[in-house]
């Protein structure tokens, strides 16, 4: 998969992508991120990327010309046809079900705005889709870009050491992890749950689901009322709920 980056800072884009699983995807060959910095493809003498917004107001505004030059080059620089993704807080909520989909693409390529933002007349023209990674305000795009490569980056196939790693993350089934443990056993912070010191296969999945609903239950209530339950499911959200209930009463 390749991954271009329309961005003020190429140099931080680069940096962040070549650390962890990310870096190691790339080492692989499984992964490809390139930069494309719009003051390259500046005409004037001071490679000015910006502009006063038109009815006044506050900022500056990213002008057409250097992106749609840098969007240009990044196009011609492979054949395989880019999705171009604006990183907005105006944008679609990015969801892991959105990155899944985004990882079994060829090609993307990733528009950092700056400033007030960049001229709606190219996001029109330019851009295929907007995505938000929260509701909230950044200085700019990379960020986010960060987020988004990293997130596509580890589903790339072969990029986690483990593959299950990826099939028990969050959002993967709609519903939130369950705890993990590790050695020690004991410690004054507490002891691992009796079911995962066995080897009782069968309980242990149980009692993780058990967590991984109840958990959800307790933190994302919204994504847990978009989940089709089975009846272990069903089963097991109860009991979790008739303890942690219980557990509560002084």
């Amino acid at each position: 998969m390749r991954i271009d980056v329309v961005t003020l800072f190429p140099e931080f884009v680069r940096q962040c992508a070549e650390i962890g699983v990310v870096g190691r995807a790339q080492r692989r060959g499984l992964l490809q991120v390139a930069t494309w910095n719009p003051r390259d493809f500046a005409t004037d003498a001071h490679r000015t990327v910006d502009g006063r917004p038109c009815g006044g107001g506050p900022g500056m505004v990213m002008r057409i010309e250097p992106l749609r030059t840098a969007l240009a080059a990044m196009r011609q620089a492979d054949p395989a046809p880019a999705h171009v993704i604006y990183l907005s807080p105006q944008g679609a909520r990015l969801t892991q079900g959105r990155v899944a989909a985004l990882a079994g693409m060829p090609r993307i390529a990733l528009l950092c705005g700056r400033y007030e933002g960049v001229d709606e007349r190219l996001l029109a023209h330019e851009v295929d889709e907007e995505l938000s990674i929260g509701d909230y305000v950044l200085s700019g795009g990379e960020l986010a870009a960060a987020v988004l490569i990293d997130a596509v980056g580890r589903l790339q196939e072969g990029a986690l050491n483990d593959a299950q790693s990826a099939t028990q993350d969050s959002f993967t089934d709609g519903l939130l992890d369950c705890p993990h443990y590790a050695k020690p056993l004991h410690d004054p912070y507490g002891d691992v749950p009796a079911v995962l010191q066995g080897g009782d296969h069968a309980a242990i999945r149980r009692w993780r689901l058990k967590q991984s609903l109840g958990r959800t239950w307790l933190r994302r209530p919204d994504l847990l009322s978009q989940c089709v339950l089975d009846e272990e499911s069903r089963a097991l959200l109860d009991e979790f709920r008739r303890e942690y209930l219980a557990s509560r009463v002084p």
